[in-house]
Parts: C-alpha cells; structure tokens; sequence
C-alpha cells in the first residue's frame, strides 16, 4: 500500500470526531509522565471528550474546510487535541483543571462553536460553567421572585385571617 492509503483512515478518524465534536482544543503535551497522562485521559473521557494524540500533518489535512481549520496555524511541535462532544466548555474547563496539578500541559488554541480562541482567551473560556449549571443557576434566579412573591401573600393572607 502508499504511504497516502495508510494515512487516509487517520485522517479520516479525525474529520469523524470534528464532524460529531462542538468544539476542539489543542494543548502541548510534553512533560506530562505516564501517570499524569493517564489522569489526564480518565478525567477527560468521564466528562465525554475524546482526547487523542495524532500528528500535525494528519490533522491539517483532517481541519482542512472545516470549523477547525483555524487551527492549523497552532499545530508545530507535540500537539494533542480534545474534542468535545456534548459540552462544548467541557474539554478547556477540563483541561485548564488538570493544568494545576500539572503545569507542564499548556493550551495552544482551541475551537468553540465555531470560534477560534489563542491559549489567553481558550483560558477564559475554561472558566465557563457546564450547560447543565447554567440553565439550574437560570432556573433558580427565576424561582427566586416567586418564591419570595408566595411567601409574602402566605403573611398577608395570615395577617388578614388573625385580624
């Protein structure tokens, strides 16, 4: 077989996870050991991101007219990319908590939604609460008003019968 044909179901994998993920971050792996590395893939495929370690060509060819083409002026050196299937913050927000215990794991760029975001701004993006939280901190501020709303009818309605 060429060397195009073995290349082809690589590149082919990748533009599947791209074609399924709402997002994709690349970070720079080295340093990390065995161990860390392992933590690392656990925490991330628990929260439903696929973490994979391809080379830059095969990804440039794979971003190739897609959201994620953008990155391909970020993939020189080691560079392993975290697509996020469900949760688009879920592969920054995951990574960027991992990066405290160990440092050596840097952001070099990400995609989200369709936004190409520098490691400074994939950073912020990591600090992004889940879908999830969100809509239940929207739920419960406005919950809020009508609870205070009833409780305040329940007194007037007590004060009125005790009268």
């Amino acid at each position: 077989m060429a060397k195009v044909e073995l290349k082809a179901p690589i590149v082919d994998e990748i533009k599947g996870y791209a074609d399924k993920s709402t997002a994709a971050v690349l970070v720079d792996y080295r340093g990390l050991t065995v161990e860390q590395d392992t933590n690392l893939r656990k925490k991330l495929r628990e929260a439903g991101v696929v973490y994979k370690v391809y080379k830059n060509t095969y990804m440039k060819r794979a971003f190739e007219g897609t959201p994620y083409e953008a990155l391909a002026v970020d993939l020189d050196g080691p560079s392993a990319v975290a697509f996020g299937m469900d949760d688009a913050t879920a592969p920054a927000r995951v990574l960027a908590e991992f990066m405290k215990t160990a440092p050596k794991l840097e952001f070099k760029a990400g995609v989200v939604e369709g936004t190409y975001y520098d490691a400074n701004k994939i950073q912020a993006v990591a600090t992004i609460p889940s879908r999830e939280i969100l809509i239940s901190k929207l739920l419960g501020s406005l919950q809020s008003p009508v609870t205070n709303l009833a409780r305040v009818l329940k007194q007037i309605a007590e004060k009125t019968t005790a009268a």
